[in-house]
């Protein structure tokens, strides 16, 4: 079974009579899901006996020739983060860490009347947790371990904060440094100050912060066709919330909300998509997120700092399909324990999935024969990848030559960032 969504929109007549009527319900849409978030906010803040606590994160992959997530390598170390971050062994161990995803900025919040205690737990499938803050009772495994351990038959990673004190009453007094990072965003939220011990005594933020990567399936795939449009797959047995469909080239953007991806009715049913055209603007995407990210349960301020730590890498160069991962699949691949038992647990998780467009081929491969660094940055950290990718499809002798040649750049470049990088 094959469905295709938004099929008239290929037609300019049908998208001119619309437009407007579809934009003005979007915003009237938006007002009411945020104005009935703040009403309940308020309520839940008002009640003394609730203990609530609300998460965020992201889940960052990028999809192979079959539309599933691949292994891939960043090839950076943790610079966008401040330098009280702690790291699993070393802050270069991330550098040649293979996974399917990288499980980037968790952040959670906590909600309460009065002053209270805490322990928090995380564990992490097939994964490791590889930085966090404040400091952490305990992270396991225990000592060193090699790059190739996700590859490993072995059991995940996890965390936990045993001596966690939750003061709604305290000021804020938490570290920062200079340059500024995107980390500091998520403290903007009307949550609780929080404090732990730590050998270089007591650390206050926010929130918990911590980040990891995994080897684990995702539960959407979305693959390239011959005609530049999109095949979705929902693979995770439960309904994806919603979904969004991106594209930058240049100061050009485009984005489709998708809505939900429901629940395979048969074996391989697929939703079939066109790119969007570049006719957006980042701010109407950063409402409509927002507002999404609210139906999802985040309090207003909480989406709003979401976006806000993200804008900057989340809507750069490339095509992308961002979707709210189902709480049935996060709970299991990412369990959550806090004692004592919160009233109210949220967690609001969006999938970055990078789609490897012809366009993006074609923008890597003249940037590498052209020596251009400029445009090579703006696809950063997926350059490795995005290669390997244009490999597996490429039935050119000379084309894959030079891709080969380009790749060899790549890890040299790693190479020499790890000799370079003090330990």
């Amino acid at each position: 079974m094959r469905t295709t969504l938004f099929a008239g929109l290929t037609k300019p007549l049908l998208r001119r009579k619309l437009a407007a009527p579809a934009l003005v319900f979007a915003a009237l849409l938006a007002i009411c899901v945020i104005f009935s978030s703040w009403q309940s906010h308020a309520q839940e803040k008002s009640s003394g006996s609730d203990f609530t606590v609300h998460e965020w994160g992201t889940f960052t992959s990028i999809a192979g020739k079959d539309g599933k997530a691949v292994e891939w390598m960043p090839l950076t170390k943790s610079t966008d983060l401040p330098a009280f971050v702690e790291h699993f062994q070393t802050r270069n161990f991330k550098l040649g860490l293979a996974g399917t995803v990288r499980m980037e900025t968790p952040v959670i919040y906590f909600y309460s009347a009065t002053e209270r205690s805490a322990s928090v737990h995380v564990s992490f499938a097939k994964g490791l947790i590889t930085e966090w803050y404040p400091h952490a009772s305990t992270v396991t495994p225990h000592g060193p371990i090699s790059d190739a351990a996700l590859n490993e038959n072995r059991p995940g990673g996890a965390i936990a904060w045993n001596s966690l004190h939750i003061e709604p009453n305290r000021a804020p007094d938490f570290a920062t440094e200079t340059p500024a990072s995107h980390y500091y965003a998520a403290r903007e939220t009307s949550s609780a100050p929080i404090s732990v011990p730590s050998p270089k005594g007591e650390q206050q933020e926010r929130f918990l912060f911590y980040r990891g990567v995994s080897n684990i399936a995702l539960p959407v795939s979305a693959k390239l066709t011959a005609d530049n449009s999109i095949e979705l797959q929902n693979l995770s047995g439960h309904e994806i919330p919603n979904a969004i469909l991106f594209e930058r080239r240049g100061d050009k953007v485009g984005y489709r909300i998708l809505g939900p991806l429901s629940e395979q009715q048969s074996p391989g049913e697929q939703t079939s998509v066109a790119l969007p055209e570049l006719d957006a603007s980042l701010d109407s995407l950063f409402n409509d997120l927002e507002a999404l990210l609210v139906s999802q349960g985040l309090f207003p301020d909480e989406a709003h700092a979401m976006v806000q730590t993200w804008k900057d890498s989340w809507f750069e160069e490339g095509a992308r399909l961002f979707y709210v991962v189902p709480r049935q699949f996060v709970d299991p691949i990412l369990p959550l324990s806090i004692q004592p038992t919160p009233t109210t647990t949220v967690r609001v998780f969006v999938g970055r999935l990078e789609l490897v467009t012809p366009a993006t081929e074609r923008a890597v491969e003249f940037a590498f024969a052209s020596n251009d660094r400029t445009t090579l940055a703006k696809y950063g950290r997926f350059v490795e990848p995005i290669l390997r990718a244009m490999l597996q499809k490429s039935s050119d002798p000379a084309k894959t030559k030079h891709l080969e040649t380009y790749l060899s750049s790549v890890y040299n470049d790693l190479i020499l960032q790890a000799q370079n990088t003090t330990q």
